[in-house]
């Protein structure tokens, strides 16, 4: 068989590294699909565009490599969307591939073609960190190997490449693609903010450092300046799992906390990294620093959008690095274990006030069942807002929608980073949420994928019950006719229990002694902790 533009494609994604790919076909993709059979390229098909780009989304954030995602044209590349605006979001690196109509179609001719856009790359500008199409199979290469490097720079981010269906059946005259050069760009902070900011910081009496997902490839980095400054940290939603749960500088990540907010307002000099200091992460606008704020931030954008700040626009890993070796070490005199201690009892206090005793129970019992170092991924749902806070990661990473904030994230996300890890995954869902994935039960039983898939099932859409219920005295449109997930997941093929609060560490930890996907379903209304910045806006 003569090679073709897709040969040409599948040849470039192995020579940059890529190992697994994501997607669904579709007529235009054709020749694209046919010559994954023709490669080493291991192919995880989902049962819908949206769950193929969380599913990618969550192989890119496991993995910190590009992901790529093969999709057809209209609206099978349309369909990917919610998930690319998520994975902007979150910094991950996803390559999406889609194909398009045939090249003299291009420009908006208005030809009739089938899945006919004027301008489909319009979609994805705005959503995207770069946006291309190919016109002929000798650009493929650069093409691609230009999207890699563009995921790759600091800030991560998602990247787009379309390919008209005739290029991708058309006859391949180049070479085969045995080899492709790329460079992320480098950024280092310059040298006059690294001395200004280690002045701060070695002249501040109350040293914080709120880190963010900026942070989370600089782990070791952050935790040698915390411990030179004996500054606490805490971490936002996103960056959970950046620094040690249980380390004493440890502040944890209580920030839709008053008490939490104060902590950070009350810091002489602030040092935050890797976060642009938006909605969530200042309690809802409500944060007013009293001290001086440095901010590292590599995405240009976000340095100094909410707060004035000494702006360092850098990778945290090498800014972290040089404000280590600049700063002066400290004494270990306890003070600012104190402070932390002081700032947790408070958060408990709180909380001890509001009877949650059934929320503790669930979370106890889950953080017990779920083995150390096991990645999580987390719907929108309201289980999923308390371990934004109340999670300890143990090692494992965790990942949720909180970034853009899309319902169904967490089952499709969970199977991606199952083909990447040696080991279970959890997903947490409602029922709602749920209900957008529950196809993908399909793909985790053709895949034996390990995922134990977590549905707490309150019968609607539980969090905007309760935002509804306290804004308006009554919800609209929350409750939700659902189906029998037990039998619904037999019927896939996928083993399942329906467990209770008393017996759901039991029935977690059998689940995860096992050796492909399973459900629990855990018929219960959670609620949420009362909020703290409505009294302080």
């Amino acid at each position: 068989m003569t090679r073709n533009g897709g040969d040409v494609v599948v040849e470039t994604l192995e020579a940059l590294g890529a190992h697994t790919v994501f997607g669904i076909p579709g007529q235009h993709a054709l020749g694209l699909f046919d010559a994954l059979r023709r490669s080493e390229l291991r192919y995880v098909g989902s049962r819908t565009e949206v769950n193929a780009a969380f599913a990618a989304d969550g192989h890119a954030r496991i993995t910190g490599s590009v992901t790529p995602l093969l999709v057809s044209t209209g609206p099978g590349a349309l369909q990917t969307l919610a998930g690319l605006q998520e994975s902007a979001a979150a910094s991950a690196p996803v390559l999406g591939i889609s194909s398009q109509i045939p090249a003299a179609g291009l420009g908006g001719v208005r030809g009739g073609y089938l899945h006919e856009l004027t301008d489909q790359l319009a979609s994805f500008r705005d959503v995207v960190k770069h946006a291309r199409v190919v016109r002929h199979a000798s650009q493929i290469p650069s093409a691609l190997a230009e999207a890699w490097e563009i995921a790759l720079t600091v800030p991560f981010g998602p990247v787009w490449v379309e390919i008209p269906q005739d290029v991708l059946l058309g006859p391949a005259s180049v070479p085969s693609v045995t080899s492709v050069v790329w460079s992320p760009r480098e950024l280092h902070p310059r040298a006059e903010l690294v001395d200004e900011a280690v002045r701060l910081l070695n002249g501040a009496d109350r040293p914080v450092i709120l880190a963010g997902g900026g942070a989370l490839g600089a782990s070791a980095e952050l935790l040698e300046l915390a411990e030179k400054l004996r500054a606490p940290v805490v971490s936002t939603f996103g960056g959970k799992g950046n620094f040690p749960w249980e380390h004493p500088l440890s502040a944890q990540s209580w920030l839709e906390d008053w008490h939490t907010t104060e902590f950070l307002a009350d810091a002489d000099v602030l040092l935050v990294v890797g976060s642009g200091l938006g909605e969530l992460s200042s309690n809802y606008r409500t944060f007013r620093p009293r001290g001086a704020v440095v901010q590292i931030e590599a995405d240009l954008g976000k340095l100094e959008s909410n707060y004035p700040a000494l702006g360092i626009h850098a990778d945290a890993r090498h800014t972290l690095r040089a404000l280590a070796s600049g700063v002066t070490a400290r004494a270990v005199d306890g003070a600012a274990e104190e402070r932390v201690l002081g700032l947790l009892a408070s958060v408990r206090e709180r909380f001890s006030e509001q009877e949650l005793d059934l929320e503790w129970q669930v979370l106890t019992a889950l953080r017990e069942a779920v083995p150390d170092g096991t990645p999580t991924c987390w719907d929108m749902t309201i289980l999923a807002y308390w371990a934004w806070s109340a999670w300890d990661p143990r090692g494992g990473a965790q990942f949720s929608a909180q970034g853009a904030g899309g319902l169904g994230y967490g089952f499709p996300a969970a199977l991606g980073v199952a083909a990447a890890v040696d080991g279970p995954v959890l997903a947490v869902s409602g029922d709602g949420g749920a209900m957008y994935g529950i196809s993908e039960l399909a793909t985790a039983a053709q895949h034996g994928s390990r995922v134990v898939w977590l549905i707490v099932d309150d019968g609607g859409y539980g969090i905007l019950r309760e935002y509804m219920t306290d804004a308006f005295g009554q919800a609209t449109a929350t409750e939700l006719t659902r189906p029998d997930f037990v039998a619904l997941a037999g019927a896939f093929g996928v083993p399942a229990t329906r467990s209770t609060p008393e017996s759901l560490r039991e029935d977690l930890a059998k689940a995860f002694a096992g050796d492909g996907p399973h459900v629990v379903v855990l018929p219960a209304l959670l609620r949420m902790f009362a909020p703290t910045h409505l009294e302080h806006t």
